[in-house]
């Protein structure tokens, strides 16, 4: 039976996906009832997309328990990107840092160390995410679905970087998100969940377990700096981190 419902929600965001009706949420029937139960289906909707190649991963404040999506290759992009309008549903845009992995983590039964996580870490990069739904609009479903939805993930940029060695610091780090050439954000620090390798962490001890943990080359982008800007056709998005480098999107 759970397998059934598991397969009706994954069947409807599938269709979405494709062009089809966009559902207000899933049926009932069809719903995860926990948390871990939505990253089951997230899982099994990946499988369906294809290889998992990156994460998002992210946490509304540094103390609460942090949340994750898997992503695969058709939906990350290097900068400067050109993305048509037509492929997304909204197109909120983020201000984000991402990490590509040297080495690999794989689950292993002993905790990763933060200085292990830091070793393993190849290099740093400005990024861009774009934000998306399958859903009939924006932020109109619960929590669990938005996990089975690989939670609201659209695209992800990845801009330029440095080799790790970089640090960065929750509180004083430099962000800025120009839209069509004119800064819309400029502020010292803003990541809800803190300091980004924490989130790291979490990943590497459990939050990736169901994929095999995290493999070499991995791309993983660690939430918004500048909340979500919703924008359209015709845009450009400039994220620029200092010291580190910028990212550029133009939605078409």
């Amino acid at each position: 039976m759970a397998h059934a419902q598991m397969s009706l929600a994954l069947d409807s965001l599938m269709a979405a996906r494709r062009g089809g009706p966009r559902p207000v949420r899933l049926k009932p029937e069809a719903t995860p009832d926990t948390l871990a139960q939505a990253y089951g289906w997230q899982d099994a909707l990946l499988a369906r997309l294809g290889a998992v190649t990156g994460w998002k991963v992210g946490a509304d404040s540094p103390a609460s328990e942090p949340f994750r999506a898997g992503l695969t290759a058709s939906t990350i992009h290097l900068s400067p990107a050109q993305l048509g309008r037509r492929g997304f549903n909204v197109i909120g845009v983020e201000a984000e840092i991402a990490y590509t992995l040297a080495h690999p983590l794989p689950v292993r039964a002993e905790p990763y160390t933060r200085a292990e996580v830091l070793a393993a870490i190849g290099s740093v990069h400005a990024a861009i995410e774009i934000v998306d739904t399958r859903f009939a609009a924006w932020g109109i479903v619960e929590r669990p679905s938005q996990i089975v939805d690989q939670f609201n993930h659209g695209a992800l940029i990845i801009g330029e970087g440095r080799a790790h060695g970089f640090e960065v610091d929750p509180q004083k780090q430099m962000v800025q998100l120009d839209l069509n050439g004119e800064p819309a954000v400029r502020k010292a620090g803003g990541n809800s969940a803190g300091d980004a390798v924490n989130l790291l962490i979490w990943l590497a001890n459990g939050g990736a377990a169901s994929q095999g943990g995290l493999a070499a080359d991995a791309t993983i982008t660690t939430g918004s700096w500048t909340g979500t800007l919703f924008v359209g056709p015709g845009t450009q998005v400039r994220a620029s981190f200092d010291g580190i480098g910028e990212a550029v999107l133009e939605i078409v």
